[in-house]
């Protein structure tokens, strides 16, 4: 099989100029990701989560993150308007901790442990790990926002990461 797609069935490459939304979302779930809760909260202090898959490292020095969302979000103003920010990495075991902030469900912060991180940003415990940010930028990009932060304080547990690929959770198999 090659990257022209000879053995896939697929159809082979596909021109920029007939790319569908939905074959490039689904060419895109080939990339396995973590998965994590992003938090913030309200100017007047209320906590604000979604489940986000498009989290990625940026730089070293100084210790940058990056996430996006989409533009047409309901909560997107409240991520624009908030000095902090915590990437919430989940652990394989809190499956439905992403399903309930993945979903438009009204009392998200009931499903698990939170508690108050810098600036008061909401904080899962049990995760496989937790990036405090200080949001330094803002951009849009297409049809969504990126968002860098500046890590102010992190936390690393060892716990194995839930995996999500092709529109499925997954477990990380034993490490070789």
């Amino acid at each position: 099989m090659d990257i022209h797609g000879a053995a896939a069935g697929s159809g082979g490459i596909v021109p920029a100029a007939a790319l569908e939304p939905q074959a490039l979302r689904n060419a895109l779930g080939r990339f396995a990701t973590g998965v994590t809760v992003v938090t913030c909260c309200t100017p007047g202090g209320e906590p604000v989560g979604m489940t986000v898959n498009s989290f990625s490292s940026l730089s070293l020095q100084p210790a940058l993150v990056l996430w996006s969302l989409r533009m047409a979000s309901p909560v997107l103003a409240h991520y624009q308007a908030a000095r902090h920010f915590a990437v919430n990495v989940l652990a394989d075991t809190q499956v439905e901790v992403s399903r309930v902030f993945a979903s438009r469900a009204e009392e998200r912060f009931a499903q698990g442990q939170w508690s108050p991180g810098l600036g008061g940003v909401p904080v899962l415990s049990a995760c496989a790990a937790v990036f405090e940010c200080e949001q330094v930028s803002q951009q849009e990009a297409g049809d969504h926002c990126l968002f860098i932060g500046r890590v102010l304080r992190l936390a690393d547990t060892g716990l194995a990461p839930l995996v999500f690929q092709s529109g499925r959770y997954h477990l990380l198999g034993e490490i070789l």
